[in-house]
């Protein structure tokens, strides 16, 4: 029996209900599903970096977010896409594989492994394109996600310069228990401009029993929607996936024909202020939708546009952002709020009676780039000949958020906020040890900063593992906020 997610492809074996597409970001991903995709894939994510990152509910965007040690947010989704997205991952080893997807099961529809991508940056790490002449390898890996996870697996491939080993390599593939093999109808060394091998596909999805999807027709074949079904038909296969030209214009996916480029790239445009995607991410999808028009007096201003501000001002939206943004903020507001006062009430505060506390939040916008209340409180320690303060931190169950104490000199130190990242609990709670002892914490506001001297670990001094002292404040660089 299909299971449930391929289910919505596939009828039986051959017969397709919708397109899958594989466009990236949330943004494109909800628009795709909106003109008519079913299945959506998020972009290859590498299992390392996934690895590093914390799931957090993003409250006043109603996501999910997986954010990076950096505070960068890696994958980001939501309840609209839960049942229709398809976490695919960069990988080269079974338990690392399988890390990643145990991590982030509960918020997708199933889970893929890239193993058709080229680019040097996935097989320098033996993935990609890599895995294909380790066949090995790719049973591991996908026999030990199979047996690991609740939700489907699958795999994407590219086809070997062979037809008899492409085939024999599918079957394995099958036999690991994957619901679904999608098949990319050209070799590693081909690009784009290269046909696609639709009778390797064809061959293929008569080969074996499972759902076979057709991927690579973009451009050469698929132009509107009709070119949906004729590579489906010329390929044989359950579905087709599409990345190319569902980037082009997610319109593709209509029925009733393709929309104009202005109109979807305006909603496009929509969806990306209200996720507050980052703008190199909006600016590089608005450039693959307007393409030849990049000359234009738009295309223009689309190129010198460094912001989402600046973006929609490019496409004359400028009150929508404005009034978007401010109701980011005041849902902002009112969750910080509601935050801090749960912090004052909640019972665990109580049990800090010999502890100086303050409703403290450390913000690094207000502080020079590379100079944190850490570092000054370290600093200030060393000149007062103290022992290094000492940090204890603790992640509340409830809701996953940070809180530290540090001690100097023997008195204990907090802040009564809870943080998102156990960094910025410890930082919190290092401003409050320095406004009690009333010693400037280097905020931009302050002027000079306290901190004179450049200390690198391991010198004299400086035990390893402590924070790097930096040169003194010059001019304040602004951070970009990265989403």
């Amino acid at each position: 029996m299909v299971n449930q997610v391929i289910g919505r492809l596939c009828y039986g074996n051959k017969m397709i209900l919708a397109p899958m597409v594989r466009v990236g970001t949330l943004p494109m991903r909800l628009l795709a599903l909106e003109y008519g995709a079913d299945i959506v894939y998020c972009e290859e994510l590498i299992d390392l970096k996934m690895m590093q990152c914390r799931r957090v509910v993003n409250e006043a965007l109603e996501t999910i977010d997986y954010v990076a040690t950096d505070d960068r947010v890696v994958f980001r989704t939501c309840e609209r896409e839960k049942n229709h997205v398809v976490f695919q991952m960069g990988t080269a080893d079974a338990q690392r594989a399988l890390t990643v997807a145990q991590l982030v099961e509960n918020d997708v529809a199933g889970i893929d492994v890239n193993m058709g991508c080229p680019k040097e940056y996935s097989t320098k790490g033996g993935m990609g394109v890599a895995l294909l002449t380790n066949p090995d390898k790719i049973e591991t890996i996908l026999s030990t996600l199979v047996k690991g996870i609740s939700k489907p697996v699958t795999c994407k491939i590219r086809i070997l310069p062979s037809l008899e080993d492409t085939i024999n390599l599918v079957k394995r593939i099958e036999r690991t228990g994957v619901a679904a093999v999608a098949v990319h109808g050209r070799r590693k060394e081909e690009r784009p401009q290269h046909p696609v091998h639709c009778d390797v596909i064809k061959a293929v999805s008569e080969a074996v029993s499972i759902p076979v999807i057709a991927n690579g027709g973009s451009q050469e074949i698929i132009k509107d929607f009709a070119g949906i079904e004729e590579f489906r038909w010329a390929t044989n296969a359950s579905s087709v996936m599409i990345a190319r030209a569902a980037m082009w214009n997610p319109s593709i996916f209509r029925k009733e024909g393709l929309l104009p480029a202005e109109k979807v790239l305006k909603e496009y445009l929509t969806y990306a202020i209200k996720y507050d995607s980052h703008y190199s991410n909006t600016k590089y999808c608005l450039c693959q939708m307007l393409r030849d028009k990049l000359e234009s007096a738009q295309g223009k201003k689309l190129h010198a546009a460094q912001s989402n501000e600046e973006l929609c001002e490019a496409f004359e939206m400028i009150d929508f952002y404005k009034e978007v943004m401010a109701d980011l903020e005041s849902k902002r507001d009112r969750l910080k709020s509601r935050d801090e006062g749960k912090s004052e009430q909640n019972p665990e505060d109580k049990e800090y009676t010999d502890t100086i506390q303050m409703a403290v939040r450390f913000n690094k916008r207000e502080y020079p780039p590379q100079i944190t209340p850490k570092m000054i409180l370290l600093e200030w320690s060393r000149k007062q000949k103290l022992p290094q303060p000492v940090y204890e931190t603790v992640q509340r169950p409830s809701d996953r958020l940070f809180n530290s104490v540090v001690t100097v000199a023997d008195q204990k130190y907090r802040s009564s906020c809870w943080d998102k990242t156990k960094k910025a609990a410890e930082q919190s709670t290092a401003i409050v040890c320095l406004r009690s002892l009333r010693v400037p914490e280097g905020n931009l506001c302050e002027g000079e900063n306290p901190l004179k001297n450049k200390r690198k670990r391991g010198e004299a001094g400086v035990p390893n593992g402590t924070e790097r002292q930096m040169l003194p404040v010059r001019t304040p660089i602004k951070e970009a906020a990265l989403h």
